[in-house]
């Protein structure tokens, strides 16, 4: 790269990076994100049926991956298993 390629590429990208931070200058001063109302529970459905607060919801969901992780492990788990009795599954498809 000549040194006259080498300016022209540090001028552009000093370009690109101008537009870029003058294009996003008015998204600073924005309202912050804020997190919608928690849900109200139906007529007739019990106290505990709606969560009480972001955290809960939070930590509901971190039991459910929980116990998603727990199920992705059954394989490994059931690994013995399999090992002693795949030599009877490989002569029974080798029987074909």
């Amino acid at each position: 790269m000549t040194k006259t390629q080498r300016m022209l590429a540090a001028l552009a990208l000093a370009g690109a990076t101008v537009g870029f931070t003058a294009a996003t200058a008015p998204l600073a001063s924005a309202a912050p994100i804020t997190l919608p109302d928690l849900p109200t529970a139906a007529p007739g459905m019990p106290a505990g049926a709606t969560p009480g607060s972001v955290q809960e919801i939070g930590a509901k969901l971190n039991d459910g991956l929980n116990q998603l992780n727990q199920v992705m492990t059954i394989p490994d788990q059931l690994s013995p298993l399999t090992d002693t009795v795949s030599p009877v599954t490989n002569l029974a498809t080798g029987l074909e």
